[in-house]
């Protein structure tokens, strides 16, 4: 046979064998109708022996939610018409469909819209998919104890996959969805919280009076985003959220130590659950609730028990104001008294004195623009024997306790004010850097200690040195720091010179403006001192006071630290640096000599009377060497730019006061 016969034989024999062969069959996927017509009815699969119950899904339900355009197989993509798959979905139990992946399918979604450019025209999946996305670093997300297969909750738990619709707010279907939460946590898997919820006066609110305003789970715990409760991050946020609804309990909750140690970032102190209670919340009128006032003392004392170092809670607590303010003289009639107190000696003070600095400025600027080159004090007023020399104005004993007193003063102010102004943005970042809340207490109460005896030791040294020379002393002497009616002489005079209505008074030992920073410091003490103490050890004076005074003395120390704080590094620092004839620094208190020029200048008083009787030259002393007077300088500066950057600091908690 030829080669052309036989290629004609095989296209003959493959037509007719591909004519006489029958089309394989395609597999279809299932329509929805097909498989609502077994979940709809929520009927039972399987064999004789296994039983399984079949999801049941509401037909109308599902035609109204987001998903009804889509079929039920593309959920279910491992169930086809295929008679082998389907006969597993049906008859056999024992083999489970595979597991709808919700997550990972917004996500992919996501990622094709990306990928397309429509992402713009589907803003609801990015929500979707970013909510998915929160989700699976949640506790739901997490493996189940019981069954590790799955989650604690997956979407359907919570959603109902195929009844899920997207209410939009304020509408009637949003406030069903809202009211029906406690339900859907509680039902499907809390029960115990869901029975304490729906005692409280939130579950009251909701599920008996159908108020959507009144909080229900996801505005404690969040949506997508529930976190472990026991986590600082849950602890902090959550007083946050009760906030969100109750603006001035969280405003005068912030104003105690309580509060703004949680504001700083640290979750160690109460908080609103500790003692309101958390599923359960009850009025405080009611006797079960927790800070019912024969419930409060054993509320405080699941805190403080006694162990641990911390003290156990004294019956005094129990009229502790922890929401106390100073807006209510009915309700809170101490603190609005302390409060008033404090305002008027803030403005009081600083009018006065911010007064007197403008116009001290305004003059002395004045006259020195005048002078120009010339100098204040003529050389040739001045003996030329005691031209060089130096007067010696303060003792070692005295610069060391002025040092002392500064260190102190300025370390209390950086370990006190981060809480005072716990709501600034720069008060985490210090309590952090100083090594959190515990060590900046124990700083703070160090410094006090030290600051409080440094004044005492003042005390009983200037009484030792009143009582050896008693006989010369004279309380309102020239030399006496006790204000006298010379002092209102100087004063009234240095207003009129002021305003250009008279001459610079001349001054004796001390002019009234350092009596003042002598004698402020009195007051300040006392009031700053003993209501430290108070709130230093509560778990004593609270058996034996009344719970508002930790409210009065907590309002008695801010403020008070506050005007120290304010005055010294506005007022005293331009007293004695900052004005123009100082400025930029006097290094008498430094270095404990002034040039005979500047005390003849500045106590010219004195000057004349000590040259007169011959007495100046017991307080001559050469002038310090350059080195002495660099570091000195050096040291100055220092102070000085630290008390401007701790002024800074509590300026701006100051004016960021919410």
């Amino acid at each position: 046979m030829s080669f052309m016969r036989l290629a004609l034989l095989a296209v003959l024999l493959f037509t007719v064998g591909t004519l006489g062969a029958q089309p394989a069959p395609v597999a279809s996927l299932l329509d929805n109708a097909t498989c609502l017509g077994c979940h709809s009815q929520a009927q039972s699969s399987g064999s004789d022996t296994l039983v399984r119950k079949l999801r049941p899904v509401a037909s109308a339900a599902y035609a109204s939610s987001v998903h009804a355009n889509m079929t039920c197989v593309a959920c279910h993509p491992s169930i086809t018409d295929n008679a082998e798959i389907s006969n597993m979905h049906r008859r056999d139990p024992a083999l489970k469909p595979a597991k709808v992946d919700c997550a990972g399918c917004h996500q992919q979604l996501l990622a094709q819209a990306k990928q397309d450019g429509t992402v713009q025209n589907k803003p609801r999946l990015l929500v979707v998919a970013q909510n998915a996305e929160t989700w699976q670093s949640s506790m739901h997300a997490r493996p189940n104890a019981d069954d590790a297969t799955r989650p604690n909750a997956a979407c359907d738990n919570c959603h109902d996959t195929h009844s899920f619709h997207v209410p939009t707010k304020d509408s009637p279907q949003y406030t069903a969805w809202r009211l029906g939460v406690p339900k859907t946590c509680g039902q499907n898997c809390h029960e115990d919280q869901f029975e304490a919820y729906s005692s409280s006066v939130h579950g009251q609110e909701v599920m008996q009076k159908n108020n959507t305003q009144s909080a229900v789970c996801i505005d404690c715990h969040g949506v997508h985003s529930v976190s472990n409760s026991s986590s600082d991050p849950f602890k902090l946020a959550v007083t946050q959220r009760c906030g969100s609804c109750h603006q001035e309990q969280l405003k005068s909750y912030r104003a105690t130590y309580h509060g703004q140690i949680n504001t700083l970032g640290h979750a160690y102190t109460a908080k609103c659950y500790d003692c309101h209670g958390s599923h359960k919340v009850l009025k405080v009128s009611d006797p079960h609730s927790k800070v019912h006032p024969d419930n409060r003392l054993k509320t405080c004392e699941t805190c403080h028990n006694g162990k641990h170092g911390v003290f156990s809670a004294p019956t005094g607590f129990v009229s502790f104001q922890p929401h106390g303010h100073t807006g209510d003289f009915n309700r809170y009639p101490q603190m609005w008294v302390a409060w008033k107190i404090m305002v008027q000696l803030l403005v009081g003070t600083f009018a006065f004195f911010w007064l007197h600095t403008l116009l001290w400025f305004y003059r002395e600027r004045k006259e020195r623009l005048a002078r120009g080159d010339k100098p204040r004090i003529r050389i040739e007023a001045i003996p030329e024997h005691i031209r060089d020399k130096h007067v010696r104005r303060f003792s070692r004993t005295w610069r060391i306790a002025h040092i002392s007193f500064a260190l102190c003063v300025m370390t209390l102010t950086l370990t006190g004010m981060p809480i005072f102004y716990s709501h600034a943005a720069w008060a985490p970042v210090l309590m952090s850097a100083l090594g959190g809340p515990h060590i900046a207490g124990l700083i703070h109460r160090t410094c006090a200690t030290l600051f409080v005896s440094i004044f005492v030791w003042h005390l009983a040294y200037v009484g030792w040195r009143i009582a050896r020379n008693w006989k010369d002393f004279k309380i309102f002497g020239s030399t006496s720091l006790v204000p006298n009616l010379q002092d209102l002489r100087d004063m009234v005079a240095m207003f009129k010179w002021f305003l250009g209505k008279g001459q610079r008074p001349k001054f004796d030992r001390w002019a009234y403006w350092e009596k003042f920073d002598y004698w402020a410091p009195f007051w300040g003490v006392t009031v700053v001192g003993a209501s430290g103490l108070i709130m230093w050890q509560p778990g004593f004076f609270g058996s034996v006071l009344p719970g508002w005074v930790f409210n009065v003395a907590a309002i008695f120390h801010g403020e008070e630290a506050f005007l120290a704080v304010v005055f010294l590094f506005t007022v005293h620092f331009f007293n004695n640096h900052f004005r123009p004839d100082k400025f930029p620094l006097d290094r008498v208190m430094f270095i404990g000599t002034q040039s005979v020029e500047e005390f003849k200048n500045d106590h010219n008083v004195e000057y004349h009377r000590l040259l007169q009787s011959g007495e100046l030259n017991q307080y001559l002393v050469d002038a310090p060497s350059a080195a002495k007077l660099t570091a000195a300088k050096w040291l100055g500066f220092t102070l000085i730019a630290c008390g401007l950057t701790l002024l800074t600091l509590v300026g701006v908690g100051f004016f960021t006061t919410t």
